[in-house]
């Protein structure tokens, strides 16, 4: 087995950054949902409370902040393909995980839309209620092919 170029060790670290991001993102959108802290309060605690070495800290506040700063323009990409469920009547975790994911679908096109939904479904498989995946990854699957379509089309 071929010995992995410091690229691929470089893109292996960033990944796993990113997903620990997106899950501690998970946790503070569920904390702001509850009771309404704001971003920077959320990272502060954080901080003080969680071991967040080995995650990428800029990319877990852009994804805190850039979802409640556009949390009214995500939902309303979101609440088309959510016809069977209402958007307020997702759980926190649900609703959480569906507006990082179309966040990164919107405004981080260097994330493949793959990447996006994958993460989102699988931390609702460790996190979200019972099936929540499968929600999700439908959802999701709408809300790529309409803000990617080039990219999905390319597939």
């Amino acid at each position: 087995m071929a010995k992995p170029s410091p690229e691929q060790i470089k893109r292996r670290a960033l990944a796993s950054e990113r997903h620990k991001a997106r899950h501690f993102a998970m946790q503070g959108l569920y904390q702001w949902q509850l009771n309404a802290t704001q971003a920077n309060e959320i990272s502060a605690q954080f901080n003080v409370d969680f071991n967040m070495k080995g995650t990428d800290q800029d990319y877990f506040l852009e994804l805190l902040k850039g979802v409640q700063y556009s949390v009214k323009e995500l939902d309303s990409i979101l609440l088309p393909f959510t016809e069977a469920r209402s958007l307020n009547e997702c759980d926190p975790v649900t609703h959480a995980l569906l507006r990082i994911a179309t966040y990164e679908l919107k405004n981080r096109i260097d994330v493949p839309y793959k990447v996006a939904i994958n993460e989102a479904v699988n931390l609702a498989k460790k996190f979200g209620p019972e099936d929540s995946h499968k929600f999700i990854n439908g959802v999701l699957d709408q809300v790529a092919k309409q803000l990617r379509k080039v990219e999905v089309a390319a597939q």
